[in-house]
């Protein structure tokens, strides 16, 4: 697929702010294509510091939740954390636990099950809940759109309080005037209300949950730095949950990772252990594609409450049975889902729709607790707005995943009569809906798209130009201060022009990467550039410019330039270092 090269550009003064802030002129323009263009947010950027969390109490309905809860612990009433099955969802639930049982509340937790009540509060454990003497139910990550379930809940003389980050429900008059719908709950905190004057909007689950214990152990008494110790917590599930690592998501980040690699949590030292990376400085990506990925295969494959209950075990050997637990049923997520991408992605290239702008899939087969993951991958594939729908216990259900230019949870709106419940955020979706509407599903979200060619067309945003001469160790030192990266914060791309290859060699047991030396003009030196997986494209790229004799610029790159977008590292290798390019994007000069 044919990608779009470009180069941010800026009309800011670099090297004057660069000055003021104290960074170098990279590090500078890289914030200002992050949309950090004073000197202010530029410091707090860099410094990612737990002093400049905001109060708690700025949330709307703080104040009220923590005065129930109080309450509620003072007279010894049974307390129920309502969690949700993915990593956002259970690490929320340990944290409202733990605090909770700090306080000396009478507190149990409980984890729906995926497959037989679906996300979110289900009426039926709501009634089991109320049998078995709960007076108050807590929920995180969940329950700003069930308000049948949580009208059912107030109907049976419970307290509900809802902590969530998900979009709100809302009703739209023909003029496009919207009416917000909130569950009617005794209090209601999610920053995404309008009248919430939070000043940071995108915290996930797992931060507001975090925000509610600092708010409790400031009400009762109990010094919040002692609240300060579930950020490690929070931290995997802000990681894992995709949301902008910015503001105080980059500090809940940065200073996860930081306690992580040290953690004290005995379940995350057996995870870490089986992950082999108990040794290893902790990053974004050990967080979000190893540590996360098996707190998620629980809920996927078996119960979520045993991750769960992973994160709060005290016992070594239930901790190491609990982690192989969860490291084994990652790898049977893994094989599973590969084997379904390839054959939905073989499905779509044999099928009439697959030229759509939004590819709705129905296949019954897929284990419905991959169907976001599958949704993911097939949307990196084709770069589409991807819907995947698979057999449920009632209804098909499925989950979506989008593209930046396409509002998903906007677009779902104007479908919902077709749907029989949904809910997500702009970029990723869960719904259920009867089988006879999905191809009336697909028609209309196709017939209203307005993404262009242009939009579909992958784009790639380029941080700097930078001459292969001018990176040295300072610079990669400085860049790797602004970690963690992930969305919101992505990693830096610096690129070059023309620049001559020296040699080429084809790596690995699979031949599946390329190592390049390249030649830095002007001083006589040259520098590796390494990249993965992309063999067959880079001698198709040769194939078509030179023909018949492109192999041979395999074994005498003569003349070759090529064109990089690329991030420089540090690669270490029997005991010696080296500057490395880690090559993103190539095409010939």
């Amino acid at each position: 697929m044919e990608k779009k090269w470009l180069l941010r550009n800026t009309s800011k003064d670099v090297i004057s702010l660069a000055n003021k802030s104290g960074v170098s002129p990279v590090v500078a323009k890289i914030l200002i294509n992050r949309g950090f263009d004073n000197e202010i947010d530029i410091r707090k950027f860099m410094r990612a510091s737990i002093d400049d969390l905001y109060d708690p109490f700025l949330m709307k309905d703080m104040e009220k939740a923590i005065y129930i809860i109080k309450l509620a612990i003072e007279n010894k009433e049974k307390i129920v954390v309502y969690g949700d099955y993915d990593a956002d969802g259970v690490t929320s639930t340990v944290i409202m636990y733990k605090g909770l049982k700090r306080s000396g509340a009478n507190v149990e937790y409980y984890v729906p099950d995926r497959e037989h009540e679906g996300y979110g509060i289900n009426s039926d454990r709501i009634r089991k809940l109320n049998d078995e003497g709960f007076k108050v139910v807590l929920t995180c990550d969940n329950g700003i759109a069930a308000i049948e379930q949580v009208k059912l809940a107030k109907e049976l003389g419970l307290i509900v309080i809802i902590t969530d980050h998900h979009e709100l429900q809302f009703d739209e008059n023909e003029s496009g005037e919207r009416t917000f719908k909130l569950p009617p709950a005794d209090a209601v905190i999610n920053p995404k209300q309008k009248e919430c004057n939070y000043p940071f909007k995108n915290l996930c689950g797992a931060g507001i949950a975090f925000k509610f214990v600092q708010a409790l152990f400031i009400k009762i008494g109990i010094d919040v730095k002692f609240a300060n110790e579930f950020i490690e917590i929070a931290g995997i599930g802000t990681i894992c949950d995709v949301v902008d690592l910015v503001d105080e998501n980059r500090i809940i980040a940065k200073n996860a990772l930081d306690m992580l690699t040290n953690t004290k949590n005995l379940g995350l030292r057996c995870l870490k252990e089986m992950l082999s990376i108990n040794d290893k400085e902790i990053k974004c990506y050990h967080v979000g594609f190893q540590i996360g990925p098996c707190i998620n295969a629980t809920g996927r494959l078996e119960s979520a409450a045993i991750s769960v209950e992973l994160l709060l075990c005290e016992e070594e050997n239930r901790a190491k049975e609990l982690a192989k637990t969860l490291f084994d049923l990652n790898k049977k997520r893994q094989e599973m889902t590969t084997e379904n991408v390839e054959e939905v992605i073989e499905l779509i290239h044999n099928s009439t729709f697959k030229n759509d702008k939004v590819l709705v899939i129905y296949k019954d087969t897929i284990h419905e607790s991959i169907a976001g993951i599958v949704a993911g991958r097939v949307r990196e594939t084709f770069n589409v707005p991807t819907i995947i729908l698979t057999k449920g216990k009632e209804t098909p259900k499925g989950s979506a995943r989008s593209i930046k230019e396409y509002n998903l949870f906007e677009e779902l709106i104007k479908c919902k009569e077709l749907l029989e419940k949904f809910g997500g955020h702009p970029m990723a979706a869960g719904l259920s809906i009867k089988e006879e509407n999905i191809e009336n599903l697909r028609q209309k979200l196709n017939l209203i798209c307005t993404l262009t060619d242009e939009d579909i067309k992958p784009k790639i945003r380029i941080d700097q130009r930078m001459p292969l001469g001018k990176i040295n160790y300072e610079m990669i030192n400085e860049l790797e201060q602004l970690e963690p990266f992930g969305k919101g914060n992505s990693s830096p791309l610096l690129a070059e022009k023309n620049i001559p290859i020296l040699k080429i060699d084809i790596l690995g047991k699979s031949a599946n990467t390329i190592k390049i030396k390249c030649v830095i003009p002007g001083l006589n030196k040259t520098i590796d550039g390494i990249f993965f997986n992309r063999v067959d494209e880079f001698i198709e790229m040769l194939k078509e410019r030179y023909g018949e004799e492109h192999m041979n610029y395999l074994t005498n790159p003569r003349g070759l330039k090529l064109d990089l977008i690329y991030s420089p590292q540090i690669n270490e290798y029997n005991g010696r270092k080296s500057i490395q390019l880690k090559i993103l994007e190539f095409q010939l000069s």
